[in-house]
């Protein structure tokens, strides 16, 4: 009797452990292929590339998603649908599965893939502020300091990309006539489309859409606990909206054309790695809390930092305050992570 009551406590304990070891994996898992989407995406396009696979990405994490809702939902049941878990997942689709996705690929493609990486890291700086502003949570010192370093991070890594601007402006300027008013004209012209390519405003305003998407999707998970159907549904609303812009838009046209007629390896394995990391995240989430899942998953900026530098080669021009700026938005995700 004494060794069983003892032991009881102790195989829950154990198995408690080991479901947190499974979490943790699958946390891992998902950081994993975050990271080779980011680079894969990187390794598949240029900054003047017309199509950078985002609607294919899209397209595959219905596919995926589906077949997994589809599964879970033949051997545990499918859950019950109400009109307003849809709508949320439906605007959760609008924010993560179309502008999200949308611009952290732009991001990737114009920024480089670690860059774009340590930028996302944007997400936890949002969604505390979307907590503190709406949801009336908390401050905590471990939360302020994460906020601190994230931003910081995000600073640091545009005044280089700033830096090196002015110096293509002087040599731009060096290059022209001062007396020459058309070729100025022409000069400053120029320099502004240099300053988009930047693509920060990109990477910035896909981390917020993520934060709001990521906040919205938790009140259609309380509706329709089911985050394959989530998924599956907000990337369908994606599509939908990608196809819709495509009647007045150009670029979408031929993008949702090349998907269908033109096979890229690496924009194809980025979309699976995209939709992979997506429902690794959630099986994650299911086992282990949410703060060691958030801490586990922001190590893909180190990840990618490896597989761009000495795995795939995307030639970035990784540079030592790259470097260290993504080492410190890794640690202010960590130190939100540890705070929340």
């Amino acid at each position: 009797m004494r060794c069983e009551h003892y032991g009881k406590p102790l195989k829950r304990r154990i198995l408690s452990r080991s479901g947190k070891s499974v979490g943790e994996w699958f946390a891992l898992l998902a950081a994993l292929s975050f990271a080779s989407s980011n680079v894969m995406v990187k390794k598949g396009t240029t900054p003047q590339s017309r199509e950078n696979g985002a609607f294919l990405s899209i397209l595959l994490t219905a596919v995926i998603s589906g077949i997994f809702f589809l599964g879970a939902g033949w051997f545990n049941g499918f859950p019950d649908f109400t009109s307003e878990g849809m709508l949320w997942f439906a605007l959760a689709g609008v924010l993560t599965s179309f502008i999200g996705r949308i611009l952290l690929f732009n991001s990737i493609q114009h920024l480089g893939s670690v860059r774009a990486s340590a930028i996302k890291r944007l997400n936890p700086f949002f969604t505390v502020m979307i907590g503190i502003l709406f949801l009336q949570e908390t401050l905590t010192s471990f939360i302020i300091l994460g906020m601190v370093l994230i931003f910081g991070s995000t600073v640091v890594l545009v005044g280089e990309s700033l830096a090196n601007w002015r110096n293509a402006k002087k040599e731009i300027a060096a290059a022209i006539e001062p007396s020459s008013p058309p070729q100025r004209r022409l000069v400053a012209k120029d320099l502004w489309k240099l300053i988009a390519s930047l693509g920060y405003v990109y990477g910035i305003v896909s981390a917020l859409a993520y934060s709001v998407g990521y906040v919205v999707r938790k009140q259609g998970l309380t509706e329709i606990p089911d985050p394959f159907f989530g998924t599956l549904l907000g990337a369908i609303v994606g599509m939908l909206i990608f196809g819709l812009i495509s009647l007045f838009k150009e670029a979408n046209r031929r993008s949702i054309i090349s998907t269908f007629t033109e096979f890229k390896p690496w924009l194809f394995g980025a979309g699976v790695a995209t939709s992979l990391g997506q429902i690794f995240y959630f099986i994650a989430l299911q086992y282990s809390g949410v703060s060691q899942v958030a801490l586990i998953a922001s190590t893909d900026v180190i990840l990618t930092i490896f597989l761009s530098a000495w795995v795939f080669k995307t030639q970035e021009g990784i540079t030592r305050t790259v470097i260290l700026a993504s080492l410190v938005a890794m640690t202010g995700a960590g130190f939100i992570a540890l705070g929340s």
